[in-house]
């Protein structure tokens, strides 16, 4: 691997830069204006040399893709893949000004230093270093500074692949969140690399009542009531434990006792281990073992005094591999059971489950990376419970893993709080880690 401080530091610099372009995705279309941090990321590559090209799938909602050709057109393509969008932020709730970008100590604070534009920074730094050394790949290596990954790609990478699939094609797709610790096993360290993701399946469940005046309640066909009962079923239903090949290896590199570890693997026991996990721990391994159902979002009503006809509730359902959209709604009737004649299911978004296998180059060209710095560390795979931009990869074909090399001090559990949290921020000693091990991975697998 590279082993370079001006790598390093030229992270910290254009991590700062895009923290401070405030690129904030609330869900808008309006929102997001990544061409501020399209512009950027364009203006650090063309200094290379490097042709750079700029899609607009709306207004202010633009994505960069840049590309050091191959000599051999049946070598490997690997793409690594940045969003440049944040989530929004409550000033309120930090320590520091979410959009300062500051460097206090040895970490850069700011909105997007955890997710992820710790990764996009040192994507573009590792491509610009590799391009002013005159790096000649046998495949193609891509930079792709995508947009609206915090809202589901309709302005970024689903459009992408959908309208220009060409100029980001690859056999191999490289973005979040994979590269921290998960603890120590026989004395080695566990790096967790990401291979798939859970499957997003959003409904809209609509409760019907009949108006009436709110003073004469008794009796009433009042959709709130009813809504409320909607929720509590839905929030409470608890679909069987899935164990599969992910959690396994995901539950061996646990420091763990072995009876906990036995009732992990058992589908009908792995919830009296929950109850005896740290929450955080039983949270994160529920999620990875079931659909999950969560109900977010309620309007109705549209006075106080009358007993409203209509409540809508939005429910975000995470499904496991495996899991269709009818088998989500099966859920969903199951979870209303007698009410369910007076709920009315209709999809917001729908993504299966997606993964991809370990048996490949790549993940072998990312062990040795890991082992180059750390020859005490394993990679293994894990499942994100969160969705990336990876899943409209692996829909075409592409293996996707969620990677990167942080600090051994920045632990899977310290990483994943900071996600969409207050004080985000990110280590210095992490950027250059990261820096260099996609230099590593595109001399190894391409050099």
């Amino acid at each position: 691997m590279a082993d370079d401080s001006v790598l390093k530091d030229e992270s910290v610099e254009l991590l700062q830069q895009l923290i401070r372009n405030q690129c904030v995705n609330d869900g808008r279309p309006e929102s997001g204006n990544e061409d501020r941090s399209a512009d950027l990321l364009a203006h650090v590559l063309e200094g290379a040399g490097l042709d750079v090209a700029r899609y607009t799938s709306a207004p202010g909602r633009t994505s960069v893709v840049a590309r050091v050709e191959g000599s051999d057109p049946t070598a490997p393509k690997v793409c690594l893949m940045g969003h440049t969008d944040v989530v929004p932020v409550n000033p309120a709730g930090w320590s520091e000004d979410p959009f300062g970008g500051e460097l206090i100590g040895d970490e850069v604070w700011g909105r997007g230093a955890i997710d992820m534009l710790n990764l996009t920074a040192t994507m573009a730094v590792s491509f610009r270093h590799l391009a002013r050394s005159g790096f000649q790949p046998k495949g193609d290596l891509i930079f792709f500074g995508v947009a609206d990954e915090e809202n589901g790609g309709r302005y970024g990478a689903r459009w992408m692949v959908e309208n220009h699939w060409d100029a980001i094609a690859c056999d191999y797709v490289l973005t979040e969140s994979g590269g921290t610790t998960a603890g120590h096993v026989d004395g080695r360290r566990r790096v967790g690399m990401v291979v798939g993701e859970k499957g997003i399946a959003w409904r809209k469940l609509r409760v019907s009542g009949t108006p009436a005046h709110g003073s004469m309640p008794w009796q009433s066909d009042n959709a709130v009531v009813k809504a409320a009962e909607v929720v509590r079923r839905v929030a409470s239903y608890q679909p069987a434990a899935q164990i599969n090949d992910v959690w396994r290896s995901m539950v061996a590199a646990m420091s763990l006792d072995e009876p906990v570890r036995e009732q992990l693997l058992d589908a009908g026991r792995i919830r009296d281990a929950l109850a005896n996990l740290p929450h955080n721990v039983a949270k994160h391994a529920h999620a990875c073992t079931h659909t999950t159902f969560s109900p977010n979002v309620m309007h109705g009503g549209n006075k106080t005094n009358i007993i409203p006809d209509s409540v809508e509730i939005e429910v975000d359902i995470r499904t496991v591999p495996g899991t269709t959209a009818d088998d989500v709604n099966r859920h969903l009737l199951d979870a209303l059971g007698d009410m369910a004649a007076e709920v009315e299911i209709s999809p917001l978004h729908n993504d299966v489950a997606s993964s991809s296998s370990i048996d490949n180059p790549m993940w072998e060209c990312l062990q040795r990376q890991v082992h180059a710095v750390d020859p005490n560390a394993d990679i293994f795979p894990t499942l994100l419970v969160g969705g990336t931009d990876a899943r409209f990869f692996r829909q075409k074909g592409a293996v996707g893993f969620g990677a990167g090399l942080f600090s051994p001090g920045l632990t899977m559990k310290e990483f994943g709080s900071r996600f969409h949290g207050h004080d985000e921020r990110i280590d210095v000693g992490s950027l250059g880690l990261t820096a260099g091990l996609w230099v590593g991975v595109a001399r190894d697998l391409l050099g």
